[in-house]
């Protein structure tokens, strides 16, 4: 991973202004991509396979994947590195601390593809407004977000979160691939782990909204029936709750 030029590592550093990627937040158009394009987020990108899949379907826009597991990060930029995708950058950190690495208005979009739905902790899920309150610090204000899912659980819970803060809705689908001619962008790309759950033959769910910037943020509080598999690795579903 140190040997990639696209690839920038604070996984257990320090967030202070010596720290220079932290030093990257407000200037990654000057220093990295040398363009204006906007920027664009996947959190939680594994692989990276939306990261690199969405750089090459939009030389447009830059795009950087985030997350905090080196080894799954190291195929998406070794592919955009062997075909050298100048739009293409990877941050390995948590994910709570992107605001150390952005400024404001920085971020354009976020891609949100198959994260962990966490049912146990609110302020772990990446949709939950504990997110919200730190994404708005780095998104323009009206920035999409986009949330790729085979958890009923957080599809659900994530709707009712924009529900109750007022966000514009602009795609709601608990079954993507069945809806016939809308969601393109989100169609184009299937992960790795994607193609399991359609294998299954599982309905993959998609949200899309705005954030507008707010000062208070409401939490969703309803009772959400829990996913009724488990996943071992993205490669077992079981019949149990446990």
């Amino acid at each position: 991973m140190e040997t990639f030029h696209n690839v920038f590592q604070c996984a257990a550093c320090e967030l202070n202004n010596d720290n220079p990627v932290v030093q990257m937040a407000g200037h990654w158009h000057e220093r990295y991509f040398k363009n204006d394009n906007p920027i664009v987020l996947e959190l939680g990108c594994g692989r990276g396979e939306y990261t690199v899949g969405l750089a090459k379907r939009y030389p447009e826009k830059n795009f950087i994947g985030i997350d905090i597991k080196g080894a799954r990060m190291w195929a998406g930029a070794k592919q955009a590195e062997l075909e050298n995708l100048q739009n293409v950058a990877f941050l390995r950190t948590n994910i709570e601390n992107i605001i150390s690495f952005f400024s404001a208005g920085e971020i354009e979009e976020i891609w949100l593809t198959f994260c962990d739905p966490q049912m146990k902790k609110a302020t772990k899920r990446l949709t939950s407004t504990f997110f919200m309150a730190r994404y708005q610090q780095i998104m323009q204000d009206g920035g999409t977000i986009h949330l790729k899912t085979d958890s009923p659980f957080l599809y659900t819970y994530t709707r009712e979160m924009i529900r109750i803060n007022n966000y514009p809705l602009l795609a709601d689908t608990d079954d993507l691939y069945a809806v016939e001619g809308q969601y393109n962008d989100a169609k184009a790309l299937r992960t790795h782990y994607e193609q399991q759950w359609l294998d299954r033959g599982m309905s993959i769910k998609y949200l899309s909204w705005q954030l507008i910037h707010k000062e208070t943020f409401e939490e969703p509080d309803i009772e959400i029936e829990k996913d009724n598999y488990r996943s071992y690795g993205r490669n077992y579903v079981s019949t149990t709750n446990n």
